[in-house]
């Protein structure tokens, strides 16, 4: 996808983040996601990890424990604490809609996910993720709308697939939408064809209306 096309980009806040590994694994999922589509983000975060490594390589030696060797053993069997999905760009095959990163954990292409509906035609897939934030995959018919909501914490929404609007703008394919506390929206999805987003929370939503209110423990959203 051409980089021209993308109207809303990630933060440099977000960026230094997943260069650092300091992110959820389900917001690294959605960054992985945006810079397999977005040249300029890619860039960006190309030179955050070169300014890791130097800042590193300039950062005087020092005297290790006596276990340190034992220590890093333990973490490696333990495994990665935040896993960072892969985010080189791919070409697509002809009707694929996911990138690399995203068909990673779905395990395929828009035909493998194991949609759920949530009401009013809008589906949802969750997908496995560390602890701190949780990823899913949002299906929203054309015309249709997300209840009315603010946030306890952070949203990323990244849009695979048609378009939506709300009150910060329009968003598009790859564009990306970072929600707050400060934040209250109903995004809606324009007419045409379905919206189909990879969003990612770190905190419950706050929803206006009671029967949303009342679903979203069931829905975990």
């Amino acid at each position: 996808m051409n980089a021209m096309t993308i109207q809303h980009h990630l933060t440099d806040e977000l960026l230094m983040g997943y260069a650092a590994g300091t992110l959820p694994e389900a917001f690294n999922l959605v960054v992985a996601t945006h810079l397999s589509l977005c040249d300029e983000c890619r860039a960006r975060a190309e030179a955050f990890d070169a300014l890791g490594g130097s800042l590193l390589g300039a950062m005087e030696t020092a005297d290790l424990a006596e276990d340190s060797l034992q220590a890093t053993l333990r973490r490696i069997a333990a495994g990665p604490q935040t896993a960072r999905p892969q985010d080189r760009p791919r070409t697509r095959k002809p009707g694929e809609l996911f990138p690399a990163p995203l068909q990673d954990y779905v395990g395929g292409d828009l035909a493998a996910v194991r949609w759920r509906p949530v009401g009013m035609g809008v589906r949802q897939a969750i997908l496995r993720s560390g602890p701190g934030a949780t990823a899913r995959l949002l299906y929203i018919p054309a015309g249709s709308a997300v209840p009315d909501h603010s946030h306890r914490g952070r949203e990323l929404t990244l849009v695979l697939q048609g378009a939506f609007q709300d009150e910060d703008g329009r968003f598009g394919p790859g564009d990306i939408e970072i929600a707050d506390q400060a934040v209250q929206h109903t995004p809606t999805a324009e007419p045409g064809q379905p919206c189909i987003c990879l969003a990612a929370t770190d905190a419950p939503l706050r929803f206006r209306s009671l029967i949303p209110r009342l679903a979203q423990p069931f829905f975990r959203i």
